[in-house]
């Protein structure tokens, strides 16, 4: 195959790729999207149960002190009957007493009684509205999990599209250079880049002038020793700006994702030394015509 027709294939193929994997970023990032309204329904939930177990408690006491009400009524009521049947001031004290620990007991217990069953009144109110506000957020939240599985539908369909022209294109290309390329843009979104004036439009880092010569010549498949991208030559168009030119302290190189998938890798790959393309060494490909 004719590197021009290489270059040509990895072009078309960088464009792919980098789509398919901004599509599968979208997807991976999906659940995210849902965070926040899942954390909120959690949180909603929570807080509901926790309100439901102060309220039955408060339900609970309200429950008690109208039994305990109902006692005290009794006891004044019945020391209030008996006053019509004394005989001695003896039984006249002992029923004014009752009657007025009846009173003063009956007056505490309503107090009391009044105060809880308000705090009851507006905990039932509280448990409502957070109900509600919970149907409400679970509505919401099923509503947009709904659109979001339907746009995963979506960019999965897309991808398969995409892969279908991948695989349209990478016959004839090297398995490994695809594999390396692959990385590359998954990273950079830029797998193949331009070598004007002997400067690598990718990394901005001035090449080596024999290697850029190399470049130049077109002959074999060669990777920038700064950034790692494949190189192709492009002149440069009469006016156009000179590249900015950056220090190798402000590029990445093969080392930055050959650690990542080299255990993915080792025992597919043979013949391309990533230890050497760390190093900054020239690596390249031969294909023949």
């Amino acid at each position: 195959m004719a590197m021009t027709e290489v270059f040509d294939k990895l072009k078309a193929l960088q464009d792919i790729l980098a789509e398919k994997y901004s599509l599968m970023a979208k997807i991976e990032d999906s659940p995210k999207q849902l965070f926040t309204q899942d954390e909120l329904l959690v949180r909603l939930r929570k807080e509901f149960l926790e309100t439901s177990e102060v309220y039955d408690k408060v339900k609970a006491e309200v429950g008690q002190l109208q039994v305990e009400l109902e006692e005290a009524q009794k006891s004044r009521e019945a020391g209030e009957k008996g006053m019509d049947n004394i005989s001695t001031h003896r039984e006249y004290e002992a029923l004014q007493k009752q009657i007025d620990e009846a009173s003063a007991r009956e007056a505490s217990i309503r107090s009391d009684l009044q105060k809880k069953d308000k705090e009851r009144e507006e905990l039932d109110e509280k448990l409502r509205m957070d109900e509600e506000m919970i149907k409400a957020q679970e509505a919401d939240l099923n509503a947009n999990k709904a659109t979001l599985e339907s746009e995963v539908q979506s960019y999965q369909g897309q991808i398969k599209e995409l892969e279908a022209k991948e695989s349209e294109i990478t016959p004839g290309l090297d398995g490994e250079i695809v594999y390396k390329f692959q990385r590359i843009i998954q990273r950079n979104r830029e797998g193949i880049v331009a070598v004007k004036n002997g400067v690598c439009t990718g990394c901005h880092m001035i090449l080596p002038a024999q290697f850029a010569n190399e470049v130049h010549e077109g002959e074999k498949i060669l990777f920038c020793p700064y950034c790692s991208r494949i190189l192709f030559h492009e002149d440069v168009a009469e006016g156009e700006e000179a590249e900015d030119f950056l220090s190798m302290d402000e590029t990445g190189t093969l080392a930055d994702f050959d650690d990542e998938f080299s255990d993915e890798y080792d025992e597919e790959s043979e013949g391309l030394d990533d230890d050497s393309l760390d190093d900054g060494e020239e690596k390249s490909i031969s294909f023949d015509e």
